[in-house]
């Protein structure tokens, strides 16, 4: 009985408490109650003006390569983007923002200082980029931003921040998160994508986007054509990225290159054998032909990656309402080259751990941040192909199709890698200089070199070596196309002549470093 008369005391005593503080509460002044709102504001208004004091303008002279012309380069640019301070005394902001300068600078919308920076670390494939500033002193007023460490979900209310064209000061859209997927980014490493529907237009790039009071990914790109589509790279890529660095070098993502194929279709099922409680996904093209047990072969079946099971459209499940591809697992549970896979073989479920690989090599590969190489031999310029060089036939339909027709490697190994026999493709890489040594003969420009003196040419620094230690009297250059001509040249004249066509010209080393250094070698 004292013990249900103690309890009832208490709680009496506990709803006397909150009789009094409401009664307190319903006595408090407007005066105070403004001061409270006031003060509230004033937290969010100085959040928001750290932000944006955070928030920089990136401006960038970019020198980049003129793989047509690849003894220079291409005329100065001059190009603006976005950053973002981060920890460690330093700016992120987007590769394409600041690849190729030879100046960089930041500049935020409250200073009419600008600050020199230098570009620290770049990461092309994943489109990130680091600086560090000449002065450090500006990271004492400018803090960095808080990231979000983990993703946001669908229609998450989004500010993306930044300096796009059309005006000096920092501009703010508002939107909202509209989709999360594992895409390419470049055709050789994938990543996590967000797409929202804030406004994102040339010049944002590098920018952050925020959601509440921290960063969830840094703008990239916006779709073309298209309204309210932008992108950013979520905070986990940067975290992989900003990690890889750490070592103060950029080694790239693991990624599995093998090839593959949803098992929805049912004829498929019933070709393989397997009952519909089997679920995953196809290996179509296994990228090695290893025989080695942990070697992923045709028609294997992946089911799992690691612990996490994989659905008939090679997904797997992100967050209850979001599906990306399953080789995005592939960066969070790789270690030392591998990759732990569950799978059904010949109707057998086994665990293999697949090799990965950090990029895919391509015998036409990009010239990754550098200038071309290059030798001049008489009035013929050799390069190697690269993606940049391929350019002028992006967006010719009339020249891709011709040099398709043509059977040009150009063309039909875009996208194969390279082999011991062939390490690169080696093309003419610009049109002839004048001279009466190619009289008759039409322009080779774009054409890809097949042998000298019936000897297959394996690279640019397998050609020039060729060229450097011939005897014969004659130079022949068989050309890898179905249509064409094959050119025999007076080997001492083509010598003889080259200084003179530099001079004429205005170029003045017959070759890059590195391919002069082979020729040299007598």
């Amino acid at each position: 009985m004292q013990s249900f008369s103690r309890l009832f005391q208490i709680v009496s005593f506990v709803a006397s408490v909150s009789v009094i503080s409401s009664v307190v509460s319903s006595f408090v002044s407007p005066a105070q109650a403004q001061s409270a709102a006031n003060t509230t504001k004033s937290a969010t208004q100085n959040s928001t003006n750290n932000l944006e004091k955070s928030v920089v303008k990136v401006f960038s002279t970019l020198r980049g390569p003129d793989p047509f012309k690849p003894w220079g380069k291409a005329s100065p640019q001059e190009v603006t983007g976005s950053g973002v301070v981060i920890e460690g005394r330093r700016i992120l902001t987007n590769a394409h923002v600041v690849e190729y300068a030879s100046q960089v600078q930041v500049q935020t919308g409250q200073e009419g200082d600008k600050v020199s920076a230098t570009v620290v670390a770049i990461s092309r494939g994943m489109d990130l980029a680091i600086l560090k500033l000449d002065d450090e002193k500006f990271f004492d007023t400018h803090a960095a931003v808080q990231r979000s460490n983990k993703l946001p979900e669908i229609t998450d209310a989004v500010f993306a921040y930044g300096y796009p064209a059309g005006g000096n000061s920092l501009s703010i859209t508002k939107g909202i998160v509209s989709r999360i997927e594992f895409v390419d980014y470049d055709g050789s490493v994938g990543g996590l994508r967000i797409q929202i529907d804030a406004a994102i237009n040339p010049g944002n790039s590098g920018g952050p986007v925020i959601a509440g009071d921290k960063m969830i990914g840094l703008a990239f790109s916006g779709l073309m054509h298209a309204q309210n589509i932008g992108y950013i790279i979520p905070n986990e890529e940067i975290e992989l990225f900003l990690k890889d660095i750490a070592d103060q070098k950029y080694d790239g993502k693991p990624i599995l290159l093998d090839v593959t194929q949803t098992f929805e279709n049912p004829t498929v099922r019933e070709y393989l054998k397997l009952d519909k409680s089997i679920e995953g996904c196809i290996i179509h093209l296994p990228y090695t032909s290893e025989t080695t047990e942990s070697a992923l072969k045709e028609w294997d079946v992946v089911t799992h990656i690691g612990d996490t099971a994989i659905d008939n459209q090679c997904m797997v499940k992100l967050k209850p309402n979001v599906r990306v591809m399953f080789k995005y697992k592939v960066q969070q549970i790789a270690h030392q080259g591998k990759v732990p896979l569950t799978v059904v073989r010949a109707g057998k479920s086994m665990k293999i751990d697949a090799p990965v690989f950090a990029g895919r090599p391509h015998l036409i590969s990009d010239l990754k941040g550098g200038y071309p190489s290059y030798f001049i031999y008489g009035p013929i310029v050799f390069s190697r192909a690269t993606a940049e060089y391929l350019s002028f036939l992006s967006n010719n339909a009339p020249a891709l199709n011709g040099y398709a027709y043509n059977a040009s490697p150009l063309v039909t190994l875009r996208g194969a890698a390279p082999t011991k026999e062939r390490e690169e493709l080696v093309v003419v890489s610009s049109p002839f200089f004048p001279h009466k040594l190619v009289t008759g003969y039409s322009n080779r420009f774009g054409s890809v070199i097949y042998s000298i003196n019936g000897i297959p040419v394996k690279s640019l620094k397998h050609l020039v070596s060729l060229l450097r230690d011939l005897k014969d009297d004659l130079v022949v250059i068989h050309y890898d196309q179905r249509y064409g001509e094959t050119m025999v040249l007076p080997r001492k004249a083509m010598v003889a002549e080259t200084e003179g066509i530099l001079s004429d010209n205005g170029i003045r080393s017959q070759g890059s470093a590195d391919m002069m250094a082979i020729w040299n070698a007598k």
